[in-house]
């Protein structure tokens, strides 16, 4: 028989500075990062950062850590079930 470990359920909070700075925890995963949107995953779904200058200057796998720096106008969540991008066939047949 096969021990299989649940893995904790990862929090998720978003915290802004100033609208210059944010940070996220929860991240699962990323898609793309531009001067004027950043589109990623967290575990409670997807995530869009929309602004001006943003830069990522905190990236963490291990720990799903994110830290987004610039004029920040709006963040804004997607689809709570999205947790990861799509791959190249599922964004040809969405």
């Amino acid at each position: 028989m096969e021990n299989k470990q649940k893995k904790p359920a990862q929090n998720h909070t978003v915290n802004m500075e100033n609208r210059s700075k944010v940070v996220i925890t929860g991240v699962t995963d990323t898609d793309k990062f531009t001067e004027n949107s950043v589109l990623l995953y967290t575990c409670m779904g997807e995530l869009i950062i929309k602004g001006r200058g943003l830069r990522v200057t905190l990236l963490s796998v291990e720990s799903g850590d994110m830290a987004v720096e610039g004029d920040i106008d709006g963040i804004i969540y997607g689809d709570s079930q999205v947790k990861s991008p799509l791959s190249f066939m599922g964004r040809l047949l969405k």
